[in-house]
């Protein structure tokens, strides 16, 4: 019988003590950033841990402190702009000492069951991204760890929010500067912040100075069913009557709009201008080159991570910006 391949031993702090040719003492002063070791034993430290793939030891630290200073971070899978706030809350994670570990949410695994795996991996704190469970499905969760709400508004939760009317406000004063009288919006259906979104249309079509009308229809956060209702509405609606600018629920909307104008013969933005809402790589991409809302990620991962951490936090809204290109026009209509 062939003799069994030993399974590799992780490097550890004496290895990088004996390769370095100092103390433990002082190799683990080198490794925690303390003061006490001399800028030649720091590189000669580092320089050995390098070479042998050693990284510390979480869960040692955390049982030595009692508290893992890990974070659990419940986001959706294929929303870009999760896996962008996924990235800063590492970023921040990173330079406050904390530990990111992340539950995907999906068709096979709902939003209560990743909470629950990340409560059971030892999180002390979890943030949820764009959360849809009630008020009462999150208190069970709530009662284990603290809970903050990234992009959705609880009362009974400290929340991390996007000023969704200010961008909408920004889209809508943009697009009436360019001369569009006729809007349409097509809402994001039953997903988080469609209602502020659209609310928020409604009110400052209201607003508008002029002869502007603004039209909602009903649509959802996706492609396939943003390309539906506008290639509907563009193949029923008199080309004198059709918006001039259309506002999309969110940039992978935006996509399924463009489909759906391209289909229907017009040119964006000279017969009709197109924007997104949260300025995703979607629409950096060179053939959508979309005008969007841009969130501000890194204010919303730092404020998540901080509440997250700091019992008591209080909840906070974020400006967002707008970024024009090309799909908005540049003339008067």
């Amino acid at each position: 019988m062939a003799p069994s391949t030993p399974t590799p031993r992780r490097p550890t702090l004496a290895d990088v003590a004996r390769e370095s040719g100092v103390s433990v003492a002082l190799a683990s002063i080198v490794m925690r950033g303390a003061e006490g070791a001399s800028e030649a034993s720091r590189t000669k430290v580092k320089a050995a841990a390098l070479a042998l793939g050693y990284r510390p030891d979480s869960r040692a630290r955390s049982l030595r402190s009692h508290h893992n200073r890990t974070v659990g971070v419940a986001l959706r899978l294929g929303e870009p702009v999760h896996a962008e706030l996924a990235d800063a809350l590492y970023a921040e994670a990173d330079a406050r000492g904390y530990e990111i570990i992340l539950g995907a949410i999906g068709g096979n695994r709902d939003e209560r069951r990743v909470m629950d795996t990340l409560i059971d991996a030892g999180a002390e704190a979890i943030i949820g991204i764009s959360l849809t469970l009630t008020a009462a499905q999150m208190a069970p969760v709530a009662s284990q760890v603290p809970v903050v709400s990234l992009l959705r508004g609880y009362r009974q939760l400290p929340s991390v929010l996007t000023d969704e009317a200010a961008g909408i406000d920004e889209l809508v004063a943009h697009l009436l500067h360019l001369g569009h009288r006729r809007l349409l919006h097509l809402d994001g259906g039953p997903a988080v912040a469609a209602a502020q979104r659209r609310t928020a249309f409604e009110r400052a079509v209201a607003r508008a100075a002029g002869n502007v009308a603004g039209t909602v229809l009903g649509a959802g956060p996706d492609e396939a069913t943003a390309f539906d209702v506008l290639d509907a509405y563009l193949r029923e609606t008199a080309a004198d009557q059709r918006a001039t600018a259309v506002l999309a629920f969110n940039d992978r909307a935006a996509l399924g709009v463009r489909r759906a104008i391209d289909l229907a013969g017009l040119r964006v933005p000279d017969q009709i201008a197109l924007t997104g809402f949260d300025d995703s790589e979607f629409a950096r991409l060179a053939h959508a080159d979309l005008t969007s809302v841009r969130q501000d990620v890194a204010a919303l991962a730092s404020a998540a991570l901080a509440a997250a951490t700091s019992p008591g936090a209080a909840s906070s809204r974020h400006a967002p910006h707008l970024v024009v290109r090309g799909s908005s026009a540049t003339s008067k209509h």
